[in-house]
């Protein structure tokens, strides 16, 4: 397939202005292929010679193609691109008819019926350049134009689209959009469960599958009251009002992303729809979702990148805006301290590897590379430097400067040349050089604090790694001379850094902690006496994101080679039994089984890492046999599920259908127990079969591929190779669950053979299968237990030799990033 390049779009953004899509898409044909009709009315520019341009489209049978009423050669496509040659300044129309392939790996039209009721579902994603499996299309963000849609569906099945809906004989018409890109149409089509209401005059909905209809019911007011006030505190926020006629919020299965910003229809992974018990964090994320698939609605859908090379635009701003008006707008108060704690990791882990990219890059030159910037920078690291902005700008210039951008680009496209234009309007600030050092730059500064003095009277001065300036808070901690073991906060000093001279901090804190409440994008280190306080008062901090910026400096400094992983986890078990905050919890529980345990401990040493972790579970579990903190228990459930080294009292667990003290064993927590059962060879295909007869829904299929591939058993784990790569049954879920089962640290020796076999295997499914699987084999089905040399050796051969897809390239360069990492901390 040919893969549009920028300059390909910016020539034929001269050429051509698009007025109108009339799409026709016929979902009654057949479980394979859908029909799609579609009539393009377009112009060639007055200033334009006579001139060839093309469009895109990815059909399994193209009818028809007229242009202007006289028919082009279906066979003239080439790939995915139909040349429309010696076109003529002035208005043209180009109709196309074809048969279009439903997806299994959630690209373009996705096609999925429900082990439970067997019911049948699709949904459109077609982020990027997979409009082009649905419908013809010059594919390109900066050719924006309305979309009429209709949709012939069968009975008993409703169709959501980017506008509302009305329906006679089967067909189901969608207002005309305003102006939008050609990636944010949507549609969604089945027979939902819905829960529809209005706010403001406007109609809200949230849909899912029939099976899943009593988990949304029981959720329904605390997800339309989380959309509610985040729409009322965007429109204090954003002079602009709402772009679109209404906002449907459909939870859709088998979905790759977390959620997507289609105008008026975005569409949310269905895991969101809860059937089984979640922490107070995990709701939190949900509405974390919704309020930043809600400000896409300002920031990507009304004002829309002109090229890929700033997404960070789209994501960053979202990311910010989506924390940020949580915290203001409803329960969730702490987001920070979740987004400190996981967003930023994952942004400090990509900022470190050789695939590092600026926040804002100059050089994306094709939407194939475009994909893989959708990271950790440009979601955390691109959050991070808005929110250091904020800092530094101030919230009220900050939110002139956006204002003026959205009315300046309202329905149109922007830059980041424009969107700096916008803020420099609204401050005397040099906003230019402050995008220059945080956004056209890579890699994570580190600031480490340097004290001199003594008789009381001491000096603050921090060496900084890298160039950017910094606006951050310095906690001066004093120990609480009425509680032992906590500390308390003396002072907090702003500090602009890099500093002029030494900062006068008075007499020496027991713990100096630079970046305190989080508003920079750094590692911090610490000097030796505020090490000390850390390990003996960490958990007597006051607050959690002050809490949750120690424990990044110390999973930093763990990947960093310059503190033992056991010294992290002897930590954690000091401390996290008498942690308050869920998010934090589960970071910390997280970095230490899935980093600690399975990479950086040599593998003699982890079964005694495994015990230090299962004993600070039972501690979290006695702490809450009351019942107070159910969300805490859950998670102490879990994490020492994951870690037991014998199956006696999971399996009793599981038997007697309960946790002693609670909580009962739904649906995931008893897949979860089986999971591990597997990988300790305590359970077999007779009780994974019952277990998927108890649970025959789609989540029941995953786990039971899961449990499967899992077994320590030679013909499981041909059969669970087999699946993956030699055919392309596997939905992208299945494929996924099948990867998280198959390698197990336990079973290094049972799975050797097949590390090397790894590397062929997974270039030849991506070329086959495409870029979902392709990341999924480079995530998912990774060895990532293998840490060492051979393993490494293996994958950079692959990498030279090989030429697997950038979807596939990307993926692996960053698995073995990581592996080399692993190998320097176990040699540290």
């Amino acid at each position: 397939m040919s893969v549009l390049t920028r300059d390909e779009a910016q020539t034929r953004a001269q050429l051509l202005d698009v007025r109108r899509y009339t799409i026709d898409l016929d979902l009654t044909t057949g479980d394979e292929t859908f029909d799609s009709r579609t009539v393009i009315r377009f112009t060639v520019r007055a200033d334009q010679d006579v001139t060839d341009t093309f469009v895109e489209l990815k059909p399994a049978e193209l009818s028809s193609v007229t242009l202007d009423g006289q028919p082009l050669d279906p066979e003239t496509l080439d790939e995915n691109r139909l040349p429309l040659k010696n076109l003529t300044p002035g208005d043209h129309e180009l109709r196309v008819d074809a048969a279009m392939r439903y997806s299994h790996t959630g690209e373009g039209m996705h096609r999925f019926t429900d082990p439970t009721d067997g019911e049948t579902y699709v949904y459109t994603q077609l982020f990027m350049d997979d409009v082009q499996r649905v419908f013809a299309a010059f594919d390109q963000p900066d050719l924006k134009a309305v979309f009429e849609l209709s949709v012939k569906a069968p009975d008993g099945w409703t169709v959501l689209a980017n506008g509302i809906t009305e329906h006679t004989d089967g067909v189901w018409k969608a207002a005309p959009t305003p102006l939008i890109s050609t990636y944010l149409v949507a549609v969604a089509a089945g027979p939902w469960h819905s829960v529809r209401t209005e706010h403001r005059g406007l109609p809200f909905g949230i849909h899912c599958r029939r099976s899943l209809a009593p988990y949304l019911d029981a959720d329904a007011d605390e997800i339309l009251d989380v959309t509610r006030a985040c729409y009322d505190r965007y429109h204090e926020k954003f002079e602009e009002p709402y772009p679109f006629d209404s906002y449907d919020q459909a939870f859709v299965p088998e979905f790759n992303a977390g959620a997507m910003e289609n105008p008026g229809l975005v569409t949310f992974r269905d895991e969101f729809v809860y059937r089984s018990a979640v922490t107070d964090t995990e709701r939190q994320t949900r509405a974390m979702v919704i309020a930043h698939e809600m400000a896409h609605m300002w920031f990507g859908d009304l004002v829309t990148l002109k090229w890929w090379d700033d997404i960070w635009l789209n994501e960053s701003f979202a990311e910010y805006m989506g924390y940020q008006t949580l915290t203001e707008a409803t329960r969730f108060t702490d987001t920070w301290t979740d987004f400190g704690v996981v967003r930023k990791g994952w942004g400090y882990d990509a900022d470190q590897r050789p695939s590092t990219h600026p926040v804002a890059p100059e050089a994306v030159n094709d939407t194939a590379s475009a994909l893989l910037n959708f990271d950790g920078i440009s979601y955390a690291k691109g959050a991070s430097a808005l929110r250091q902005l904020v800092a530094w700008l101030g919230e009220k210039d900050f939110l002139a400067g956006i204002n003026t951008h959205f009315t300046r680009h309202r329905f149109g496209n922007a830059t980041l040349t424009d969107f700096i234009d916008s803020l420099t309007a609204a401050t005397e600030r040099d906003v230019h050089a402050w995008a220059d050092a945080w956004l056209r730059t890579t890699g994570v500064d580190t600031l480490t604090p340097r004290v001199t003095g003594d008789n009381g009277t001491y000096t603050l001065t921090v060496e900084r790694t890298g160039s950017r300036p910094h606006r951050i808070a310095v906690g001066l901690y004093d120990p609480d001379l009425t509680d032992e073991g906590r500390l308390t906060l003396r002072e907090r000093l702003d500090l602009d850094i890099p500093q002029t001279d030494g900062r006068p901090i008075g007499k020496r804190p027991a713990l100096l902690l630079l970046n305190d409440s989080d508003l920079t994008y750094a590692k911090v280190r610490f000097d030796p006496e505020s090490f000390r306080a850390v390990r003996n008062g960490l958990s007597g901090l006051p607050e959690p994101l002050t809490r949750a910026v120690v424990w990044n400096a110390l999973r930093d400094a763990v990947r960093d080679g310059e503190l033992p992983p056991t010294t992290y986890l002897d930590t954690a078990r000091a401390h996290l039994p008498r942690e308050t905050d869920l998010a934090l919890v589960q970071g910390v529980l997280g970095f230490a089984t899935t980093q600690i345990t399975d990479r950086y401990l040599a593998p003699e040493d982890r079964p005694a890492a495994l015990t230090t972790i299962s004993s600070l579970c039972r501690d979290l579990l006695r702490r809450t046999e009351d019942g107070d903190n159910p969300g805490l228990r859950l998670l102490a459930v879990r994490h020492f599920i994951d870690v037991a080294a014998q199956p006696d009292t999971i399996a009793a667990w599981l038997a007697d259908g309960t946790v002693p003290g609670g909580p009962e064993l739904d649906p995931e927590l008893r897949w979860r127990v089986l999971a591990r059962l597997a990988v300790l060879g305590a359970t077999d295909e007779t009780a994974i079969a019952a277990e998927l007869d108890r649970d025959p829904s789609a989540t029941g299929q995953e786990g039971a591929a899961r449990c499967r591939a899992a077994l320590p058993d030679p013909a499981a784990k041909h059969t669970a190779w087999e699946a993956m790569f030699a055919t392309d049954d596997l939905s992208n879920y299945l494929f996924t669950a099948t990867a998280q089962g198959f390698w197990q640290p336990e079973q290094a020796d049972l799975v050797r053979e097949y590390v090397p076999r790894y590397y062929e295997d997974a270039v030849a499914v991506a070329a086959r299968r495409g870029p979902a699987i392709a990341d999924a084999a480079g995530r998912w089905a990774f060895p990532t237990h293998a840490v060492d040399t051979d393993t490494l050796r293996l994958g950079e051969e692959c990498l030279r030799d090989a030429d697997p897809i950038p979807a596939l390239r990307r993926k692996l360069a960053d698995q073995l990033d990581d592996l080399a990492r692993a190998l320097r901390v176990r040699q540290a």
